[in-house]
């Protein structure tokens, strides 16, 4: 069965292949400004623009950040708990295979080892994976699930993607030719 990474599509999207935030600074800096705005809505989000990344020895924006779940999953999880979320958020359903040329770790974002956005990776949440070893998730974190329970009543923005497992890949990918999909549809 084949396998997929997705990551949402860019509101303004230049060209046929993703590349990482920091990639922007010189190529493309209007974007790269408009892009890490997102960083400073919390004082301690501003500290990944910084954050290493065991493993892959490079900083947290150097690397894509691919979620290894069907982003239906995330939506309807928001849904069933009466978060309201846009209805037709696109992502890119892109098959593994397109991240072979690059160097690739899995985040595991596990909660008993987070301690917010400006600690430290700990170098056991970081594992290497090889394209033929990577496995698509097929079902929400619990933790992820009960984050957002919590999260809901407090009137606060927060992270749609907290606690789910994240691919990181070193490197650009091509997607040119993938198929766009929204999150509140899921098919196979």
């Amino acid at each position: 069965m084949q396998q997929f990474v997705y990551h949402m599509v860019p509101a303004e999207m230049i060209g046929e292949k993703l590349i990482p935030l920091n990639a922007f600074k010189e190529v493309h800096p209007r974007l790269y400004e408009q892009y890490t705005k997102k960083y400073f809505d919390h004082p301690e989000r501003s500290k990944l623009l910084t954050k290493q990344v065991p493993k892959l020895n490079c900083l947290w924006n150097d690397v894509l950040h691919f979620l290894p779940l069907h982003p239906y999953h995330v939506y309807n999880a928001l849904k069933s708990l009466g978060i309201n979320a846009k209805t037709n958020l696109p992502f890119y359903k892109i098959p593994i295979e397109r991240l072979r040329h690059n160097q690739n770790a899995l985040y595991l974002y596990a909660k008993e080892h987070y301690s917010g956005p400006a600690a430290d990776l700990r170098e056991e949440e970081i594992r290497l994976v090889s394209i033929e070893e990577y496995q698509e998730m097929t079902q929400m974190p619990s933790d992820t699930v009960e984050y957002f329970s919590l999260e809901k009543d407090t009137g606060k923005p927060f992270g749609m993607f907290h606690f789910i497992p994240h691919l990181l890949s070193l490197g650009q990918v091509d997607i040119e030719g993938v198929d766009i999909i929204t999150w509140n549809t899921l098919v196979d």
